[in-house]
């Protein structure tokens, strides 16, 4: 069909000395997949509020289909077939796969005792739409991150859903799953069901898309045909800046050897990595890249002192050690950013004062075992201030902060202690391109202060931009280790980590 299911227009929406959206439009076509991008706090969160009926915008109106909505409720937004699948999916783990998928057709049908025949029905039939199997008996806390994606989608199509709106649906996900999930939103898009797409990950907004829709602090900076664009461009649409990052360089200079801070030997953790060496030298960034499920996260947490190896040896500083505790490896000096900052990292409710100093308390205690309140100011200052984090003051709740400045709090934390080696798993997962830029060119001057760096991630680009060796992990083996990125390609890298799905 021609023209569009949806069009916003001249949305404004503002918040108590915030201007979240600013005279924004948008439009999206019958059966098209259309990608909104822009920074953390460009005003995308809010803009699908006011389409699914969850905000009411100050000025503006919603058109579907040619109906006009001036204050568009949520039960409106349903009915006319808008169904939005949010980052943590919102399922019940406690019911089976049928019974999400069902659940809300059920309700709308005020169906009080749900019959289990009927209910597996109404799930097969979604699941036939799409052409796509699901364990249907089985309870939801037990199936994948893919299969619960497919899960929710499928619930979308009980409820006759004409646009899906999908906010970061790829951030746990394979990229055997990623192409999964994007051959069902083909199949959506040929069933002439629209898409709006919610991505960081700016080489999907490419690969799926037909049109982009660019948001910048609240205003709408144009919509354009994918095709039109390319990653460059993109990102200045989206930032207002030119942001290239060129290649990491390590320069090794003195004795190789005595270079070596970490030295890790055929270290083994029955099910999970097997016989894994490598060395880290002082200032040197070393990437390791794999699925999940390659071991990689295991073997960092095992350095960490968290996951207990079974055979193998660690030489830190040329010493043999054995790292029984998270505490033991930080007075050694190694720290471990973790891969989930808001369950693993932080104290979301707690100030960004007491996030920072958590792990250097009994070094800021006077004599009488109080904790000193000028050190602690001075030190938190002193972090805000080197890792540029935009905060008012160091009193406010970390879960306050943007997803790039919540990620320099940890980092904060864990650079307090002064690392002479740090691990970083995922350490730009979730974040915007200026965010990420900022804490890629952080993570490079730590490796210039003869740090040594370990960066853990799945994004390819990150490691190869980032890392001067990277070390790839397939089913939990060391596949390869490129001591030389120069000149070495994505295809190639994701060549050998794509072989962990055909072993």
């Amino acid at each position: 069909m021609e023209g569009n299911f949806l069009e916003v227009r001249n949305i404004s929406k503002a918040y108590v000395g915030v201007q979240a959206l600013d005279n924004v439009d948008m439009g999206i076509g019958y059966g098209e997949i259309h990608c909104l991008v822009g920074e953390n706090g460009s005003g995308k969160s809010t803009l699908i509020k006011i389409i699914a009926g969850v905000e009411v915008p100050d000025e503006g109106k919603i058109i579907i289909e040619g109906k006009e909505y001036r204050h568009l409720h949520a039960i409106d937004s349903i009915r006319a077939g808008i169904q939005v699948i949010y980052q943590d999916l919102s399922l019940f783990p406690n019911l089976t796969v049928a019974e999400n998928i069902s659940l809300n057709q059920m309700v709308e049908r005020n169906i009080k005792i749900l019959k289990w025949p009927e209910v597996k029905k109404v799930a097969e039939k979604a699941l036939a739409e799409i052409e796509e199997k699901l364990p249907l008996d089985e309870l939801v806390e037990n199936i994948t991150m893919a299969e619960k994606q497919l899960t929710a989608i499928c619930r979308a199509l009980t409820q006759n859903a004409r646009l899906i709106i999908m906010d970061e649906p790829t951030s746990a996900l394979t990229r055997e799953e990623i192409d999964h999930l994007f051959s069902v939103i083909l199949k959506l898009k040929k069933k002439g069901i629209s898409i709006l797409f919610v991505s960081h990950k700016l080489s999907e907004v490419f690969e799926i898309s037909e049109k982009v829709t660019v948001l910048r602090d609240g205003k709408k900076v144009g919509e354009y045909p994918t095709d039109e664009l390319d990653n460059d461009k993109l990102i200045y649409l989206m930032t207002g800046k030119k942001i290239r990052m060129q290649k990491f360089v390590y320069e090794e200079s003195g004795d190789v050897d005595k270079n070596v801070i970490l030295d890790v030997r055929n270290l083994t953790k029955e099910g999970q990595f097997r016989n894994v060496s490598f060395k880290l030298r002082r200032g040197e960034i070393l990437g390791i890249t794999g699925l999940l499920g390659s071991g990689r996260t295991e073997l960092a947490l095992s350095i960490f002192g968290l996951n207990k190896p079974d055979s193998g040896e660690i030489y830190f500083m040329g010493k043999k050690v054995k790292i029984r505790s998270a505490q033991e490896a930080v007075k050694l000096g190694i720290s471990y950013l973790p891969e989930d900052r808001l369950i693993q990292g932080l104290f979301l409710k707690q100030a960004i004062k007491n996030n920072i100093i958590v792990t250097i308390l009994k070094e800021l205690k006077g004599r009488a075992g109080l904790l000193r309140k000028k050190k602690i100011d001075s030190t938190v200052k002193k972090w805000i201030e080197d890792l540029s984090i935009k905060a008012p003051s160091g009193e406010i709740p970390a879960q306050t902060l943007s997803g790039g400045n919540q990620q320099k709090v940890v980092l904060a934390k864990w650079l307090a202690t002064d690392p002479k080696v740090f691990i970083l798993d995922s350490p730009t997962v979730g974040i915007d391109i200026a965010s990420k830029s900022n804490i890629h060119s952080i993570i490079r001057e730590l490796a210039n202060r003869k740090i040594g760096i370990i960066i853990i991630s799945d994004e390819i680009p990150e490691v190869l931009t980032n890392c001067n060796r990277i070390l790839i992990m397939v089913n939990g083996e060391v596949k390869k280790i490129i001591d030389n990125v120069e000149g070495v390609t994505e295809e190639e890298i994701f060549k050998v980590v794509s072989s962990q799905v055909k072993s």
